[in-house]
């Protein structure tokens, strides 16, 4: 496939929060990009070292000092270092409620979500044009792969919606709760029949670990908000998140990436295509809702 230049229409405006850890190869690749894309606000978010991982605190701080050092840009950097290890459900719901503290709306990545640069412009772009609509709770950058020729827009709407890379508002994110405490009710009166098909039963089984706490986790607690609340999100036509987590070394990614044939595109410009109405694709959740069920067999986590 030919590579797509992408040339930005104007100056980001939009503050980019960056989640990061242990990982010095991915983290590189990802700041390069947010490096090429210059946000006027940078938020870093770290975790501290694993006691009982021998030689972690030294990858954390190679981590941190690499970031802090190559800030080459004009930009206002703000950081939340962590001393004491936090663990995924603290440190990284606490670092998007530290960010939307701060900033109405934004953009986050974590270490391992190279992103493309049409990725930025696209949620800016997504982000003000749909920043009173209530029904929109999330931009997501990550497509697994789904065209339709049929359709002749620069993005749908979507039940589902990747986190690897994506972005949200202050009045989407005050919703959270970590602690899920409508999950109960939820599951009385049956609302996920209104949602899932195939996963169903993967879909509560995810939601009762986490509730029940056997799962560490701050993202499953997402998906359930944007749920309950009827949350879509924005999904791009082409991908514009590439996954480089997957490994042994990883946090929750292990193995093989499933989705590694999912090339990164780029738009060639901002001039979109806008849907005039909420456009579902019923085949994407289809093909989704299977995808998801092979994953689960080979991954011990996927986020929604």
């Amino acid at each position: 496939m030919k590579q797509i230049e992408f040339t930005p229409p104007h100056p980001l405006n939009t503050a980019v929060l960056f989640l990061v850890f242990n990982r010095l190869d991915t983290t590189k690749q990802v700041f390069e990009a947010i490096r090429q894309a210059k946000p006027p606000r940078l938020y870093i978010a770290a975790d501290g070292a694993r006691e009982s991982k021998d030689g972690e605190d030294a990858k954390v701080k190679e981590v941190r000092d690499y970031i802090t050092s190559n800030i080459d840009w004009k930009c206002e950097v703000k950081t939340v270092f962590r001393e004491q290890n936090s663990g995924c459900k603290m440190a990284v719901s606490g670092a998007i409620d530290w960010f939307f503290d701060n900033e109405e709306m934004g953009i986050i990545l974590e270490d391992d979500c190279l992103p493309s640069q049409s990725f930025f412009w696209f949620c800016e772009e997504m982000l003000n044009k749909y920043k009173d609509d209530m029904r929109v709770g999330q931009i997501s950058g990550f497509n697994y792969g789904y065209k339709n020729r049929k359709l002749n827009y620069d993005y749908f709407f979507s039940k589902y919606g990747f986190i690897w890379g994506w972005a949200s508002w202050k009045r989407s994110w005050n919703k959270y709760d970590i602690s899920m405490h409508h999950f109960g009710e939820s599951k009385d009166i049956d609302l996920f029949e209104n949602y899932f098909k195939e996963n169903k039963k993967l879909q509560i089984g995810n939601f009762t670990n986490v509730y029940n706490n056997t799962l560490n986790t701050w993202d499953y607690q997402w998906s359930f908000i944007r749920f309950i609340h009827n949350f879509y999100t924005i999904v791009p036509s082409r991908n514009l998140i590439e996954n480089i987590g997957f490994g042994d070394d990883a946090t929750h990614t292990f193995g093989n990436n499933p989705y590694e044939n999912v090339t990164l595109e780029e738009y060639n410009d901002l001039n979109l295509k806008h849907p005039d109405y909420i456009i579902q694709m019923s085949d994407f959740y289809k093909i989704f809702e299977k995808k998801q069920s092979l994953v689960k067999k080979i991954l011990k986590r996927i986020s929604l």
